[in-house]
């Protein structure tokens, strides 16, 4: 791994409107019995054009995976001069079964950095439900020259989660980034940074903790 992302304060903070639930320990291992269901409501920006991301949900409800096919931001060669920063904005519907609510307890990022010496790159991730006021975002950088797989991964405490209202629907948005700056590498030399493959999807997974809603 490349190195780790932290969320603090500042991600909890986002989910500040959440209800008292029924117990004061987060549920990691025991998820709803009934599936959750997880759509994508709206996808904007350069890094995911109309087809290209997918959510899929895990059999026992304790992730969701968002898959990229054509996500790649460079600088250098024939790239197009707007090529250097891509992004993707994705609001995701989430059902979550009656009686029950969620966090994001963790995400977890990944793809390809091709960057020459001098050439730098960043990765950047953006949380929030519908209807806050807060948006909480979180960076991390990588230096050339590199040449490998990357990964990152944001976590919060679970001391720190704020579970998502309950009985109240609240879609729920994330907003990723890659940028790619040449720096002082040598002019016209290639820089890239990728969350796809040639030989397959590269995925992001956001994993979830759940908690039952207080009885009515």
């Amino acid at each position: 791994m490349a190195g780790g992302l932290f969320m603090g304060g500042a991600i909890a903070a986002l989910f500040a409107t959440a209800l008292p639930l029924s117990n004061s320990n987060p549920v990691f291992d025991n998820p709803p019995p009934d599936k959750i269901v997880i759509s994508v409501a709206t996808v904007n920006g350069s890094g995911c054009p109309q087809g290209t991301a997918a959510v899929a949900v895990s059999p026992d409800n304790t992730a969701f995976t968002v898959t990229y096919s054509d996500y790649l931001a460079q600088v250098g060669g024939n790239a197009d001069p707007t090529a250097f920063r891509k992004n993707c904005q994705l609001n995701l519907n989430v059902h979550v079964p009656q009686g029950f609510t969620y966090a994001i307890a963790s995400a977890d990022y990944r793809g390809f950095a091709s960057l020459q010496a001098g050439a730098s790159s960043t990765e950047k991730a953006s949380y929030y439900f519908q209807g806050s006021p807060n948006t909480a975002s979180i960076t991390h950088p990588f230096r050339g020259p590199y040449g490998d797989d990357w990964q990152a991964t944001d976590t919060t405490d679970w001391a720190q989660l704020v579970w998502a209202p309950c009985g109240v629907q609240r879609n729920f948005n994330i907003n990723t980034e890659l940028r790619v700056n040449a720096g002082t590498s040598t002019p016209g030399s290639s820089s890239f940074m990728t969350m796809d493959s040639t030989d397959g999807d590269i995925s992001t997974v956001y994993h979830l903790a759940w908690k039952e809603c207080p009885a009515a």
